[in-house]
């Protein structure tokens, strides 16, 4: 774990919170992937596009790190789960989960990578 990974995740959450899309895509690779349970997309143009959509602020719960992939709880009104992939301090990939348990096991992530 290091903490550059977590840092990076913390800030580009904050953007999001914020709609500070330029900090947003600073914080993410050109060819960034962002997905869930009903596709995927590629690019800062698709980021912004993302970004830019009503959405709700949410806070992040916990946090699980291992080899650049950062998993985190996120809670809303309803609560749902951020798989990253974090390479040289730019998010590469994103990917939306419905909960918890479902991002863990789609990164064989465990209890064991919880940060504390």
């Amino acid at each position: 774990m290091t903490t550059s990974e977590i840092a990076t995740v913390l800030a580009w959450h904050d953007a999001l919170n914020a709609a500070d899309i330029e900090t947003l895509a600073a914080l993410s690779s050109d060819d960034i992937d962002l997905g869930d349970a009903h596709g995927a997309q590629q690019g800062h143009q698709a980021l912004r596009q993302w970004a830019s959509s009503p959405r709700e602020t949410t806070e992040l719960g916990p946090m699980y790190v291992h080899d650049g992939v950062v998993v985190v709880e996120q809670k809303g009104s309803t609560n749902s789960a951020l798989a990253f992939r974090v390479v040289h301090d730019h998010v590469t990939s994103v990917f939306r989960h419905q909960d918890l348990a479902s991002a863990l096991a789609a990164t064989e992530l465990t209890e064991s990578d919880l940060v504390t």
